[in-house]
């Protein structure tokens, strides 16, 4: 894993523009070096928001469209705030996943491969978004998470396993998610809104 791509808190939390914002899901069904993207499609499989209330966690889905900008998908995760934060999930193309973390106007984000910027405005959003340089040359040869691999770190998720599972080419990024889930606490609530949309 590169640590140019791992940026700390400060550097990646900020905020940013606002956009209209929906809550419905939808989900359609290898990993490795991101493939080549069909450019004229955002290729959202799917996007979620995840709560929690009184130390309870309540996951709801989001509509696709809502995943196919990055400010959009931070404003739509304003609307729900939750305890310590609330959490996003967007799944791209069965390639990569974004996550993000919103308190107020502090954003925290994570982009599981960095080799998905050259191909997919939402994971070069990430990247600008966290100030880094878009990858380039040997940088688009290997699978490495890009942002704040803390993210979680409080809620049950140490930053080298999260950092091990973005780069673990056997899992696609719904099973990514599906294991930070589990470890959040909100793994069963996770499966039962991909099955209901899979259904």
């Amino acid at each position: 894993m590169g640590d140019e791509w791992v940026v700390d808190d400060e550097r990646s939390h900020g905020a940013e523009a606002s956009a209209p914002a929906n809550d419905l899901f939808c989900l359609s069904p290898g990993r490795g070096v991101c493939d080549d993207a069909l450019m004229d499609d955002a290729g959202v499989d799917f996007a979620m928001i995840a709560v929690r209330e009184d130390g309870l966690w309540q996951v709801q889905p989001m509509q696709t469209r809502l995943g196919d900008e990055l400010s959009t998908f931070l404003h739509a995760l304003r609307q729900q705030p939750g305890e310590g934060g609330t959490l996003g999930f967007v799944s791209v193309a069965e390639d990569f996943f974004v996550a993000a973390r919103v308190l107020g106007d502090d954003v925290r984000l994570l982009l599981s491969d960095v080799t998905c910027a050259q191909d997919w405005p939402l994971a070069a959003a990430v990247i600008d978004h966290l100030g880094l340089d878009q990858p380039e040359g040997e940088e688009l040869d290997e699978v490495s998470p890009a942002g704040d691999l803390e993210i979680f770190a409080d809620l049950g998720l140490p930053a080298m396993e999260l950092a091990m599972l973005c780069e673990d080419l056997d899992l696609y990024p719904d099973e990514q998610i599906g294991s930070v889930a589990a470890r959040l606490g909100f793994g069963e609530q996770y499966e039962a809104l991909v099955d209901s949309a899979l259904g």
